[in-house]
């Protein structure tokens, strides 16, 4: 049996209508976490959407977890320390150990705010060879 799993987490246009979170008294509108609905072994990955003007409401910090913050659509900024910077659909904001971060989606945003938030700990990949390896079969379709 091949190891891999599917999930289908739906239309970005449907992403505020799912309630999830790591725990319920911190569930909320626009959250899944999809590692917890797939079976990950080393990376987890949340999908989130905010409305125009909702904020995350507090700033969180990690001290082994680093993240990447991949945007889809809308227009919000993120807080990184003492920086805020804009994001919009295509930005991609790597944010390690250490760093106190916290987003809103603009008010005057035209759309619901929307990314996939992947997250790794232990160990540098980057220092990891290329492992993939090319094979002669034949193409499936």
């Amino acid at each position: 049996m091949s190891d891999y799993d599917v999930l289908q987490i739906g239309p970005l246009d449907q992403w505020y209508d799912y309630y999830g979170g790591f725990v319920p008294e911190r569930s909320r509108d626009g959250r899944r976490v999809v590692d917890h609905e797939i079976d990950t072994q080393y990376i987890g990955m949340t999908a989130n959407a905010y409305q125009p003007g909702e904020d995350a409401g507090y700033w969180h910090s990690h001290s082994e977890i680093e993240e990447l913050y991949v945007f889809l659509g809308g227009s919000g900024q993120m807080g990184l320390d003492d920086d805020i910077i804009d994001v919009t659909a295509g930005t991609v904001v790597r944010v390690g150990q250490g760093v106190w971060r916290i987003w809103r989606c603009l008010p005057e945003s035209t759309e619901q705010l929307r990314w996939l938030c992947i997250r790794a700990g232990g160990g540098r990949i980057a220092h990891m060879p290329d492992d993939a390896q090319r094979g002669d079969r034949p193409l499936p379709w």
